[in-house]
């Protein structure tokens, strides 16, 4: 199609990577100028430039093993530490990349502080809580108490009478250093996770969810993952389908849940990369409305936690469904949760035509004109 004053994009992700692929697709798709990649390397190596009148994007800095390197200081792009310092570096590269833009008269789609929210659970559970939005007890919400290992981390859970939690990185993403915990009478505990130990007392993630039975291991894993942030949440009752947990993916594009996905899992992370699959999305809006909930509450359930984070272009909301599929509660909003490739949009959102990608670009433009005409 022909567009009036096609905006320039510039897109911020690792060039070569699959986010980057789908997203230029889309823009080619669109009629407009092709997508001018721009690495996070060339943005901590102080390389990276930025033109006035572009729109710039920031994407995941993810899949990179040199750039987790020079974001954890990790050799092995499996290890689980180095997470707090990950933070400070990602955060610190998306704020230097908005001094660049706005330096040099150029519009950025994503707003840095808003980035650094979405990557704190703790500070984003905060934010979602206090917008009023559906959300499961934490007792570290916010970041005024910081966990300092598993025994902190148990009497946390025993003062909010806590029995099954969540116990996750502050700043992990995919479900790395997640721990779905369980504590019973007479002192026994269970874990549930992908994190394997080493002899050396070292944390990796691997593919397999393992789970781990006596206080000494688990102890020894979350005295290791404190000094990176802690996050606990109580583990709410899931609904299912097919016998297996289930949960889902919705993708909220400026301001409008677009696409969204049914993931479900025989553990309790449901993580594509860790056993899970994609669910049946008609079957899951029939148990909904069957039980006598509301798809569209749901979905504006969604559109309320992506409102928390109105300068970010795009965010993918984890919903958990209660047993039943009757009531919700959002686990985690993400800055990058849109890589769902093939997914077509939801029936009635406008975005039915196209995948994630399209549909963000085509908010793009819609922006783009109507700034057009308000400047004309």
């Amino acid at each position: 199609m022909t567009i009036a004053h096609p905006p320039r994009i510039a897109i911020v992700g690792n060039p070569g990577n699959r986010r980057v692929a789908l997203f230029r697709d889309a823009v080619h798709r669109a009629g407009l100028p092709e997508a001018r990649p721009v690495g996070w390397a060339e943005v901590l190596a102080g390389r990276a430039e930025f033109h006035a009148g572009e729109l710039v994007r920031l994407d995941s800095p993810g899949e990179d093993p040199a750039l987790e390197l020079a974001l954890r200081g990790v050799t092995d792009p499996t290890r689980v530490e180095g997470t707090a310092l990950w933070y400070e570096r990602f955060t610190a590269a998306a704020r230097s990349v908005a001094a660049q833009v706005f330096a040099c008269g150029a519009t950025l789609l994503d707003d840095p502080s808003e980035l650094a929210v979405l990557f704190d659970k703790r500070r984003c559970h905060e934010v979602l809580r206090n917008a009023g939005v559906a959300v499961p007890f934490s007792p570290t919400s916010g970041v005024s108490t910081p966990v300092r290992g598993w025994d902190h981390a148990r009497s946390l859970m025993a003062e909010a009478g806590a029995s099954r939690v969540f116990i996750k990185l502050a700043h992990g993403s995919s479900a790395s250093g997640v721990l779905a915990v369980e504590t019973a009478s007479g002192g026994r505990v269970q874990a549930t996770t992908s994190v394997q130990r080493d002899a050396q007392g070292r944390l990796f993630n691997s593919l397999r969810v393992r789970r781990y039975r006596t206080e000494m291991e688990l102890a020894a894993m979350v005295d290791t993952l404190a000094p990176d942030g802690l996050h606990i949440e109580r583990w709410l009752p899931k609904a299912a389908q097919g016998g297996r947990s289930a949960d889902l993916r919705v993708v909220v594009v400026d301001g409008t849940a677009t696409h969204a996905v049914v993931r479900t899992s025989p553990s309790p992370m449901t993580n594509l990369h860790l056993g899970g699959a994609r669910g049946d999305l008609t079957a899951a809006r029939t148990a909904i409305e069957t039980a006598g909930g509301s798809w569209a509450e749901m979905l504006a359930l969604c559109e309320r936690a992506a409102a928390c984070f109105p300068h970010f272009s795009r965010v993918g909301v984890d919903v958990l469904p209660g047993i039943g599929w009757r009531r919700f509660a959002v686990g985690e909003v993400n800055a990058f949760g849109d890589l769902l490739p093939g997914l077509r949009g939801l029936d009635g959102s406008g975005a039915e035509s196209g995948d994630t990608y399209d549909a963000q670009v085509t908010a793009i433009v819609r922006k783009a004109r109507n700034e057009h005409h308000v400047n004309a």
